[in-house]
């Protein structure tokens, strides 16, 4: 929770003055019961007219700064929130943003969904009510028992002795309730990961008849997230009841006392109507102690989930260069091997190089570790063991923003978001409209672009749902290049466009960026023959290195391969 203080700290002097402001709202209502007492008791029976109004409006006056105190720290206390949810939120999704890939692995998409939407609510919540209930109710409690006492302090003995019960109470219940609320944010993952998944692929669902199934599959998870929470709410749900018994059975006891002490003439009736007023107060205060403790729950459950995104620390950290490397080498792996789990390698001793212009094609089973290769070369991960270089420099010794600078890259599973083509192929940064045709023509996304009626402004749905696959992969690529990257990446960027298509688009390609070095990653040998060296992949390891013609000859599994797609068949 100290994290927190980090986001409330600029913002001290607007809380300082709403807390002033409720400290005299709340003093405000505190005095009405005393005055009612003392007008019943002292001035009423006076018959001074002058007198009775002057306190009446006094009582009156009260009440108009208690309600315009209240009112006023209310609003400043929801402003106050509002900003300190906004800048969490803001530095919240800018860290999830900043996270390595094996951060975001470790904390899965949908689990920082659900961190940055409802764990920041919850904490949100908790800090606008400590504003609210935070201030008005311990001055109530105390300046209530204060004034109590001061009036009967036998009277205000018999009400005070239940207070203890109620703290244990509360206490006790609530330890129970940060545990139960960390379930109930966990199973809202789960429930996240669901929606996700069958949001993201809806119509392959329903394509494959599946609806069924993932109904049944969200019903679990949402049976799971019911469970965690009736848990929670049916034991920090007690809290409530056990006040209320407890409170009146206070009171029970006060007008017990009270009425034989005022048949014995040792107090008086106006004492006992204002003391079951300041009861009341009391009560009411106890009442939102106990809620915001029950909100406590909530808070310090999810802000330990979020401290855990905020505070976590990435393993990629800058190293100095060696100065061993070639720098007439563009690109170099040096016996390069990795494990994603610290178990089994997922690449073992990839050794190759590549020179600026030249072109590089990777081509393997589903799962051999073709895509490993690019992430380990734009750092999403560090090699465990072995040296990446770029230009003859260590990958580690770049800093992100030189390192990124560099790179054009299609993923397997990149996105389109709702906006329009030219924006999508721009992607926020400086590129003019003529850059923008340029990409387009030698992605050969030109022409279809051109034949919608707004042209490049016409809109993309979000994940490009309005358009088709090769349409995708052919803004995808235009967006790529754009840019005029030193190193392109495809990885399987082309699996959608037909084989004249894909012809024309590789010697496109050639012809736009002939000083930019080109990784193809492909299930279609077409896609790669033509490259200076080709890899063949296979449980991460190469088994086949060099040109088509070479590997038709030397590689058995790459020549299967070839066989196997003449007359434009695919590998699955």
């Amino acid at each position: 929770m100290k994290w927190v203080f980090t986001y409330l700290k600029p913002l001290r002097a607007r809380i300082a003055l709403g807390t002033c402001i409720k400290i005299i709202g709340t003093l405000a209502e505190l005095m009405i019961p005393f005055l009612l007492s003392y007008i019943l008791e002292n001035v009423i029976n006076s018959n001074d007219v002058t007198k009775i109004l002057f306190f009446g409006a006094i009582m009156v006056l009260c009440a108009l700064v208690a309600c315009l105190g209240n009112i006023i720290a209310n609003r400043m206390a929801a402003k106050t929130t509002m900003t300190f949810s906004t800048h969490m939120r803001r530095d919240l999704f800018s860290k999830t943003l900043h996270l390595s890939a094996r951060n975001t692995d470790k904390f899965t998409i949908p689990s920082l969904e659900a961190r940055i939407t409802s764990d920041t609510y919850n904490v949100q919540n908790f800090i606008g009510m400590m504003q609210r209930m935070g201030i008005r109710a311990p001055i109530l409690l105390l300046g209530g028992t204060f004034i109590t006492m001061m009036m009967d302090s036998k009277l205000a003995l018999v009400m005070i002795a239940t207070l203890p019960l109620i703290f244990a109470v509360v206490y006790s219940i609530s330890r129970k309730g940060v545990p139960l609320y960390s379930k109930v944010q966990q199973s809202v993952d789960g429930m996240v990961r669901v929606v996700r998944e069958d949001a993201q692929g809806i119509r392959v669902i329903k394509a494959l008849s599946k609806v069924d199934y993932e109904n049944a599959r969200y019903d679990q998870a949402n049976l799971t997230l019911r469970r965690n929470e009736t848990r929670a709410g049916v034991i920090m749900g007690v809290v409530n009841p056990i006040m209320t018994l407890l409170m009146n059975g206070g009171i029970v006891a006060v007008i017990a006392v009270s009425a034989y002490f005022v048949a014995n003439g040792t107090s008086s009736a106006t004492t006992v109507i204002a003391f079951m007023q300041y009861f009341t107060l009391i009560s009411m205060a106890m009442m939102s102690l106990s809620r915001m403790f029950v909100m406590y729950t909530k808070c310090s459950a999810s802000a330990s989930r979020i401290s855990l995104v905020m505070e976590s620390v990435s393993e990629l950290e800058m190293r100095e260069d060696d100065g061993l490397g070639d720098p007439n080498l563009h690109v170099s792996f040096e016996n390069v091997s990795f494990s994603y789990l610290g178990k089994k390698n997922n690449l073992k001793n990839i050794s190759f190089s590549l020179k600026r212009g030249e072109t590089l094609g990777i081509i393997g089973a589903t799962g051999s570790g073709k895509s490993t290769i690019l992430r380990l070369l734009m750092r999403f991960y560090d090699a465990d063991e072995g040296r990446i270089r770029i230009g003859g420099r260590d990958v580690r010794a770049f800093t992100p923003q030189e390192l990124s600078a560099m790179f054009g890259v299609v993923l397997q599973n990149d996105f389109l978001y709702a906006d329009t083509i030219a924006e999508n192929i721009r992607f926020e940064r400086d590129i003019s409209k003529e850059d923008i045709i340029w990409a387009t023509q030698v992605a050969q996304a030109h022409d279809f672009i051109t034949s919608f009626s707004e042209g490049f402004e016409h809109d993309v749905s979000a994940g490009g749902t309005n358009l088709s696959g090769g349409q995708r992969q052919r803004v995808l690529i235009s967006r790529a290049i754009a840019g005029r990257p030193e190193i392109l990446i495809l990885d399987d960027s082309s699996s959608a466009l037909d084989y004249k298509t894909d012809a024309n688009l590789r010697r496109a390609l050639s012809e736009a960026l002939p000083e930019s070095t080109v990784i193809t990653v492909a299930q279609r040998v077409s896609s790669v023959k033509n490259c200076d060296l080709i890899l063949v992949i296979e449980d991460g390891e190469i088994i086949g290195c060099g040109k088509h013609e070479d590997l038709m000859r030397n590689c058995s599994e790459y020549k299967e391969i070839s066989d196997s797609q003449m007359g434009g068949a695919f590998l699955e």
